[in-house]
């Protein structure tokens, strides 16, 4: 009997190598992309240090998306992980262990942009973006998340009066491609950043 999950699934036919990718991808839909050096990966508190200075981060955790990680929640959360949504924050992962795929929509075409991921890769996913994840056939992947701490204004954050909402925790709710989401201000605000819309 075969230990893949019963899940969509996607080929890998499409995968792009990130250190060939970087520019477009940046270009397309402002996500970000970075390696350390299997060389280098025992520097790793250093680099996310320098990471957390870079772009505010306070707080992280660390996942395990395997059976043993998950127990009970595993199809439920692969499931989940692998509906297209978009969060209201950043979504930052340090890849430690495994791999998998992040699919990413390019604007304006709306079509999918893949990236397979793997140990020592960072990836930064703007607020706004429609976007889904999906292990690849071993099943298996760990990763740093990284807490972005809000305390000044960017594009991204909601702002009146000249009061900002500045946020010490992280929005883990995924939101499921809908209308409501089309038209959700943080999903407008990314659009206008990759020059689509208003």
């Amino acid at each position: 009997m075969s230990s893949t999950p019963s899940r969509p699934r996607i080929t890998p036919q499409s995968v792009l190598d990130p250190t060939e990718t970087t520019a477009p991808l940046s270009f397309k839909t402002h996500a970000y992309y970075d390696n350390v050096p299997g060389d280098q990966r025992l520097r790793t508190t250093t680099f996310l240090q320098d990471c957390e200075g870079e772009r505010g981060h306070k707080n992280r955790n660390t996942i395990n998306v395997s059976k043993e990680g998950l127990s009970d929640m595993y199809e439920q959360k692969i499931k989940g992980f692998f509906e297209e949504h978009m969060h209201e924050d950043e979504e930052i992962r340090y890849i430690l262990d495994g791999s998998g795929f992040f699919d990413v929509r390019e604007m304006p075409t709306d079509a999918w942009i893949r990236l397979a991921v793997e140990p020592g890769d960072l990836i930064v996913l703007p607020a706004g973006i429609y976007h889904r994840f999906t292990l690849d056939e071993k099943n298996n992947i760990k990763a740093l998340r990284l807490f972005q701490v809000s305390r000044h204004p960017t594009l991204f954050h909601t702002c009146a009066n000249s009061r900002c909402d500045m946020k010490d925790e992280p929005k883990w709710v995924p939101y499921n491609r809908n209308q409501d989401t089309n038209v959700n201000s943080h999903r407008v605000g990314y659009l206008k950043v990759v020059g689509v819309g208003a």
